[in-house]
């Protein structure tokens, strides 16, 4: 297990007086940053703030550079092949979206297929709902088991030659299912589509490399990976980025502008209208120094030993049902207790000092597969630890306590 406390003690959130008792089990929905962060965003606005790409002064030079340097940086933490590959936008839904047009807009068409799994959350599934819409195309879908996992072998029953995309995610946020990507994508690719992965929960937790992978496209948030709110990747194979239009005009996007018609930049800029999220990516990247200091094997064992705990623990409650399967999973596990409604029990918990996520997580077709109007969630990170477990099992005793009286 990480030393939880030296790691606490960087979080400038969590030591202040008031949150000293806090549990955090909401990372899932986005994580707190730490110190090396802010310091890192806080540097820039000192000492580099400028706008990048546009000026020859020195000041725009190391805006630029440290741009650029962001850039780099995330492709090495995913190992893509060159930094070109990498696209800033706000968030992972942001990132899909992009695709959702770029290279839809090009590649579907009327009658043309686009299979989504049961486990998507709403940004990897209603991008897809608009393109079919837009295109005349057919939204099939990868089913989920009573465990929560996904089957290949019903993949090769959806798979035909008008295929155009797997629209499918690494792990699931609401039942926390690790889907082993590779054989998804090999019988994709074999069909002849294209893979977009949903990696918002995958690569904070950890390793990920594209080029293994061999996925098409990858898209993840920078605030659940301890980095700042509003800065997201794309990651896509470059040959299917110059192929993609962008979806957004305006400044720094274009080569060549005159009354009548315009020539797009090159690829990653092309993508990147406007004045970017400069700060957003360098805290980013500040982000994944610090994942890679602790090491992603190592968070990656320690996510796995306390959701493990978890589950062992709160599968001994009287009236709990666990959602999910049992293995294989990442840190976000999905609960309801007794006939306690997930909101009345999260508030419950909030008057412990403990913090846990309730409702259908944007993931309204999972709910709908365990026919449910909702679950409470509690998701791990770097910062949880095994007594972060103990206080959410004596804080579901006590609500269920309290609830009996009434309920």
């Amino acid at each position: 297990m990480l030393d939880v406390r030296k790691i606490r003690s960087d979080f400038p959130l969590l030591v202040r007086p008031e949150n000293r008792d806090l549990v955090y089990i909401d990372s899932a929905a986005t994580t707190h940053r730490p110190r090396q962060v802010l310091e890192a965003m806080e540097d820039f606005y000192r000492r580099d703030n400028a706008n990048p790409h546009r000026g020859a002064y020195r000041l725009a030079e190391r805006a630029t550079a440290a741009y650029e340097a962001a850039r780099a940086r995330v492709a090495a933490f995913i190992g893509a092949g060159r930094s070109e590959e990498i696209i800033f936008t706000r968030n992972a839904t942001e990132a899909v979206n992009l695709v959702a047009w770029g290279w839809a807009e090009r590649a579907v068409q009327e009658g043309d297929e686009i299979i989504v799994t049961e486990l998507e959350h709403h940004s990897n599934l209603v991008p897809w709902q608009m393109v079919a819409q837009r295109c005349g195309a057919r939204l099939r879908f990868l089913e989920i088991d009573e465990a929560g996992r996904l089957s290949s072998d019903q993949l090769d029953d959806l798979l035909t030659p008008r295929t155009r995309l797997l629209a499918i995610t690494q792990t699931s946020n609401a039942l926390g299912t690790i889907v082993p990507l590779g054989r998804f994508i090999d019988k994709a690719h074999a069909a002849g589509a294209l893979v977009l992965v949903d990696g918002a929960q995958s690569v904070p937790h950890m390793a990920v490399d594209v080029q293994a992978l061999d996925t098409d496209f990858l898209a993840f948030s920078g605030h659940k990976m301890l980095g700042p709110l509003g800065i997201g990747v794309l990651y896509g194979k470059m040959a299917h980025l110059e192929k993609m239009n962008p979806f957004l005009f305006g400044g720094d996007m274009i080569s060549s502008v005159d009354y009548m018609h315009s020539e797009w930049n090159d690829v990653p800029w092309k993508f990147e209208a406007g004045t970017q999220n400069v700060a957003g990516a360098v805290g980013l990247a500040a982000a994944i120094d610090y994942l890679e200091e602790i090491g992603m094997t190592a968070i990656a064992e320690h996510d796995h030993a306390l959701t493990q705990l978890a589950l062992e623990k709160l599968a001994s409650l009287e009236g709990i049902i666990l959602y999910g399967p049992r293995t294989e999973r990442g840190p976000a596990l999905s609960f309801n207790l007794a006939s306690i409604h997930p909101h009345d029990l999260a508030t419950f918990l909030d008057q412990q000092q403990i913090a846990i996520r309730s409702g259908h997580h944007c993931a309204q077709v999972v709910m709908h597969k365990l026919q449910v109007p909702a679950t409470a969630r509690a998701s791990f990170y770097l910062y949880n630890s095994e007594q972060d477990v103990e206080r959410l099992v004596n804080g579901l005793l006590q609500a269920k306590d309290y609830f009996e009286k009434w309920l």
